[in-house]
C-alpha cells in the first residue's frame, strides 16, 4: 500500500482556478500558510472564461500589481456592441467607470492564473499542488471538516486545516462530500464554443449579434474570434445529428460571413458545449468549510461576469477571515459572514442573468420572420442612463470588493 503524505497548514484550498488561486495567493500575502490544490496538470485549457473586467483591474491596481499584469497578452474591449439584424449599436460603454481602467481585458485565463501563482510563490506560506484530485472530505469524531484526502501522481495525500475553502466550480466535489444541498435555476440555453480566424476587413469590435433565430458572441482575441453559439437547452445533441454542413450554414446567417470561411471549422470535435448552469448553495459553509465562487453559486456566461464574481468572493474571504485564521480564533459563524456579505451581488446577478436569457436570449432564438429586437434591446439602446447603468453592473458588478490594507499588506 502507498504511504499517505500528510501536510498541515492554516487554510486549504481545493481548486486552482480564479477564486481559489486569488484567494491563496491574498492569504499567503496576508502572512496565513496555505496549500492550493489543482485537480490539473496546469492552467492551458480552451474555452474557459477569459474576461478581466475593470473590477477585477482595480484590485490588481490596488495590489500593486497592475502594470505588470498588463504586460501579459491581451486585448482591450472598451464598448460592447450589439449587431440587430443587420445594424450595429452601442450597447455598452465602460469609458465612463470611475476606475485605473475602464475597459474589459481579454487575457486568457491560464495567463491570469499563472500570474498569480508567481506572485504567490514568493510568500514562504504559500503551496500550490498540481494533479492533486480531492475526492473526500477529512472530518473528526465531531464530523467537523479539518480538511480533505486527494490522489496524487505519488499517491494519496491528505491536508489537514482548521479551514478548508470549496473553489473547485460549478461541479464541486467539496460541495457535494459536504452534502451542502444546491437549488437550480431552470436555465434555457446552453452554448457552443468555437473559434474562426479574424480576418483584417473583420471589425475590431467584441460583439453580440441577434438575428432572427440566432444569438452569439464574437470576442476579438486579435488573430481570432472566440465564439459563442446560443442554442436553446439541450438543443447540442440535435445540432450534432444534423451534421457538420448544417452547423456551418447556422454560423454562416449568425455571422453574416462568406461560406468558405465556415470551412475553417473542420469537425464538430471542434465545437465544444457549455451547459449552462445557474445555480446557489443556501448555505455557505460547514464547520471548518466555506465554498466561494461557481461552487457557491455558479453563473451563467452571460456577461461574462462569473470569473470577476468569483474574484471578489475571494476578496471577501480574506478580508474577513484572514486574521482569524492567524490568531487561530476562527468560529463557524464566522464562516457565515462570507455567505452575507456576498449574497446579495450574487444572487442579484443571477437574477439578472435569468431574466436575460427569458426575456432577450430566448425570444431571439424563438423568433422567426423578419427580426425584431426585444423590448428591452430596444429600450436599452435609447437610454443612454441604462446603457451607463449596465455598463456598471458588468464591469464593476453590484457592491464591488477592495482590497483591506490592514489585513491584506499593499507592499
Amino acid at each position: 500500500m502507498t504511504d499517505t503524505t500528510e501536510l498541515h497548514a492554516q487554510v486549504c484550498i481545493a481548486g486552482g482556478g480564479p477564486a481559489g488561486m486569488l484567494a491563496g495567493y491574498l492569504f499567503a500575502r496576508s502572512g496565513v500558510d496555505v496549500v492550493v490544490l489543482e485537480k490539473h496538470a496546469g492552467f492551458l485549457r480552451d474555452f474557459r472564461g477569459d474576461t478581466v473586467h475593470p473590477s477585477t483591474l482595480e484590485l490588481m491596481h490596488e495590489l500593486g500589481l497592475l502594470d505588470e499584469f498588463l504586460k501579459e497578452p491581451h486585448q482591450r474591449v472598451d464598448t460592447l456592441n450589439a449587431v440587430m439584424g443587420e445594424e450595429m449599436i452601442p450597447l455598452v460603454d465602460f469609458s465612463h467607470l470611475p476606475v485605473e481602467c475602464p475597459y474589459i481585458a481579454l487575457m486568457p485565463q491560464w495567463d491570469f492564473l499563472d500570474f498569480l501563482a508567481q506572485k504567490a510563490k514568493a510568500y514562504p506560506g504559500f503551496r500550490l499542488i498540481m494533479q492533486a484530485n480531492v475526492h473526500a472530505l477529512q472530518t473528526d469524531s465531531a464530523g467537523h471538516i479539518t480538511g480533505v484526502k486527494a490522489i496524487t501522481p505519488d499517491g494519496p495525500l491528505t491536508v489537514t486545516a482548521p479551514l478548508t475553502i470549496g473553489a473547485d466550480g460549478r461541479g464541486s466535489t467539496v460541495r457535494s462530500e459536504a452534502n451542502l444541498p444546491v437549488t437550480d435555476s431552470n436555465v434555457p440555453i446552453d452554448v457552443m464554443w468555437f473559434r474562426l480566424t479574424r480576418h483584417p476587413e473583420d471589425t475590431d469590435e467584441t460583439m453580440a449579434i441577434f438575428r432572427t433565430g440566432y444569438m452569439m458572441v464574437m470576442l476579438n482575441r486579435g488573430d481570432y474570434w472566440q465564439c459563442a453559439y446560443v442554442i436553446a437547452k439541450n438543443g447540442a445533441d440535435q445540432i450534432r445529428q444534423a451534421g457538420l454542413e448544417a452547423f456551418r450554414k447556422r454560423i454562416q446567417a449568425a455571422t453574416g460571413f462568406t461560406a468558405n470561411r465556415m470551412q475553417e471549422i473542420a469537425s464538430m470535435d471542434e465545437v465544444k458545449l457549455l451547459t449552462v448552469k445557474v445555480d446557489h448553495l443556501k448555505t455557505w459553509h460547514r464547520e471548518g468549510l466555506l465554498c466561494i465562487g461557481d461552487a457557491a453559486h455558479a453563473m451563467s456566461p452571460v456577461g461574462g461576469v462569473g470569473i470577476n464574481l468569483a474574484l471578489q468572493d475571494a476578496v471577501a474571504c480574506v478580508n474577513l477571515l484572514a486574521p482569524l485564521c492567524l490568531s487561530g480564533e476562527l468560529k463557524t459563524s464566522d464562516l457565515d459572514k462570507v455567505r452575507k456579505r456576498r449574497l446579495f451581488p450574487a444572487r442579484m446577478t443571477q437574477r439578472m442573468q435569468t431574466f436575460l436569457h427569458r426575456q432577450v436570449i430566448y425570444r431571439t432564438l424563438e423568433q422567426d420572420g423578419e427580426f425584431k429586437p426585444p423590448l428591452f434591446l430596444r429600450v436599452v439602446t435609447r437610454i443612454p442612463l441604462l446603457r451607463r447603468l449596465m455598463a456598471r453592473a458588468i464591469g464593476l458588478g453590484i457592491r464591488p470588493e477592495h482590497i483591506d490594507p490592514e489585513i491584506i499588506p499593499l507592499h
